[in-house]
């Protein structure tokens, strides 16, 4: 069975949103397929599709064959989480190290009890 990922055309006339599917390549376009991965929408500017990359990269490896569309928009989501985290964990902040005190020695029991120190 040839497995591929591509678009399943969803929404209205003039109006196309899309859904990212794996499907046998011999089912038709908006046909029976195997799993949903993500979503695409042309008609929105800037990030317009979501994609759940470690299920494409599973099917990817298990020999699924990407449309150039659906491969193009693998590898946007990749580069936008790739920026994404590096923005999301940026070096943590540098502290200063704290200041080495030394320890007060401890009252002995004879100065806390009569309120003077003992000559012993």
């Amino acid at each position: 069975m040839a497995v591929s990922i591509r678009l399943r055309r969803e929404g209205a006339k003039n109006r196309p949103y899309y859904k990212v599917v794996v499907a046998d390549s011999r089912s038709p376009r908006d046909g029976k397929f195997i799993e949903i991965i993500g979503t695409y929408d042309p008609k929105k500017p800037g990030h317009n599709s979501t994609l759940k990359l470690d299920r494409a990269e599973y099917w990817i490896s298990k020999g699924a064959q990407a449309s150039d569309t659906v491969r193009s928009l693998i590898k946007k989501n990749k580069k936008q989480v790739a920026s994404a985290s590096a923005e999301a964990a940026p070096e943590p902040p540098v502290r200063p190290a704290p200041a080495e005190t030394t320890p007060s020695p401890e009252p002995s029991v004879a100065e806390t009890a009569a309120g003077e120190p003992t000559q012993t």
